[in-house]
């Protein structure tokens, strides 16, 4: 629907308006990647309290089980580009579709800790090449006029991943079938592995290995016309000629360019000090600590999950409406002031009806603040800001440093529960996205309806941070 209204305007003939819907099918497919991500990420939260019981688990090694996938993701997404340029995109998703299924099963089925953890590496790893390959082709096959919608359904997969293990978990807990909740999640695997056999290869990819007839047959089977498919064939080649593999030499020998980089980095870092990833893997806990019961905690993960949901697509529709800088202000006071509402909840205690309604809805209003902005629009802002001849590297360093923060907050945040209590760990959470805002204020650039060229000319200029987009 969205490639046969990209096309109308444009007076494309019906044999475009086909193709330019099956490049838009084949992205929609590829974007299950960010469903299998979605789904990994959420099923541990509602499993966790069950495998814990079942194995004896104390907080340190809740928090390994939960961490060991940030830290799969984490070397994953290390090797993620290197693994796309020699195998392809599609080769890059489809060794991801296999460990998915291997990580699954061995959790479903692992007799102890130590396997569940092996397990979970193995999801890791599928997640981190996923994260890079998937939305990568995605924005080498769509048409540019819907690209941008693409790889934003790319983060809704993402959402909806996470609801949905929030509700599989949420009618499997009242008999506590952990080992069903994991192992479900085979289905969704399987079925990705073999909608990645059917997945041509990116254009892009082909003309890198000077494939230039097998690149200019899959264009013209995506765009159908073969006027628009040559012309792109040669834009392809020109950029390619264009661009170097110079990404550790610029951050070398151009300061202006560590700085997009630093940047990135410390976006990513402060999105991890959010709260969010602690209270998606630790909810139950989080509820529990609350008095709710275990099945009504898990049930209350489930509204955390829906929220997560929708509100990312709000951020979608906003983003460039409002703009970076305003959406994302607006998100981490939200935010902050919904923790500081869980913090004091938590410290007074929260064993009446309403109080307890009252921490859900503050819990749910910090995942709204959350989605509008500082989820989505990081990412946003870490591709945006990196100049063309080093997109790949300071990318890469963006998203290796998300996971690396993401392992370390979700191995630490039990025993920071258990040392601190929940009523300080989250006061705390509600203080760094205080600190956010000042951030934000001080270094990240408004880019709304600003040029990439334009961004990458100001910084090599060496215009501040947060004057780039003037």
């Amino acid at each position: 629907m969205v490639g046969i209204a990209a096309s109308s305007s444009e007076g494309l003939s019906t044999g475009q308006t086909r193709s330019t819907a099956r490049a838009t099918t084949l992205g929609i497919l590829a974007a299950l990647a960010g469903l299998m991500f979605g789904l990994d990420t959420g099923v541990v939260a509602g499993a966790l309290p069950f495998i814990a019981t079942d194995f004896h688990a104390g907080d340190v090694l809740q928090g390994w089980i939960v961490s060991s996938m940030m830290a799969g993701a984490a070397v994953g997404s290390l090797f993620a580009g290197r693994i796309s340029v020699r195998f392809g995109r599609t080769g890059a998703m489809l060794g991801a579709a296999i460990l998915f299924l291997i990580g699954t099963l061995l959790c479903a089925l692992a007799p102890g800790a130590t396997i569940m953890i092996v397990g979970r590496i193995f999801l890791g790893l599928a997640v981190g090449v996923a994260a890079f390959a998937a939305p990568l082709y995605i924005s080498e096959i769509t048409v540019e006029s819907v690209r941008g919608a693409m790889i934003s359904f790319y983060q809704l997969m993402v959402s909806l991943g996470i609801f949905l293990a929030f509700v599989s978990d949420s009618l499997l807990a009242s008999g506590g079938h952990w080992r069903w909740m994991l192992g479900i999640m085979a289905v969704p695997a399987s079925f990705f592995l073999v909608i990645v056999l059917i997945l041509p290869h990116s254009p892009r990819w082909l003309m890198m290995r000077g494939e230039t007839e097998h690149a200019r047959r899959v264009l013209q089977s995506l765009r159908s016309d073969e006027e628009v498919a040559e012309a792109e064939l040669i834009d392809i080649q020109s950029r390619l000629q264009k661009s170097s593999d110079a990404g550790i030499g610029l951050f070398k020998s151009n300061p202006n360019f560590r700085r997009t980089v630093f940047l990135g980095m410390l976006l990513q870092i402060m999105q991890q000090l959010s709260g969010i990833n602690a209270l998606l893997y630790y909810a139950p806990r989080v509820f529990q600590a609350a008095h709710f019961g275990t099945n009504a905690a898990i049930w209350a993960t489930t509204l955390v999950g829906l929220t997560n949901m929708a509100l990312t697509g709000v951020a979608i529709a906003c983003v460039d409406r409002w703009g970076r800088r305003p959406l994302l202000m607006l998100s981490c006071a939200i935010a902050a002031f919904s923790l500081a509402g869980v913090g004091t909840l938590l410290a007074v205690g929260a064993n009446s009806f309403q109080s307890q309604l009252l921490l859900c809805g503050f819990v749910l209003l910090f995942v709204a603040g959350f989605a509008i902005g500082e989820g989505p629009l990081v990412w946003t802002l870490c591709s945006e800001v990196q100049p063309t001849r080093g997109r790949d590297f300071g990318i890469g360093c963006s998203t290796v440093t998300n996971w690396a923060a993401n392992w370390a907050i979700s191995n630490v945040f039990p025993l920071g529960m258990a040392m601190m209590g929940a009523s300080v760990t989250f006061l705390m959470f509600a203080l760094f996205n205080g600190l956010f805002i000042v951030v934000t204020v001080l270094f990240v650039p408004e880019t709304k309806g600003v040029s990439l060229e334009k961004l990458e000319a100001n910084l090599f200029a060496g215009m501040r941070l947060r004057d780039l987009g003037r």
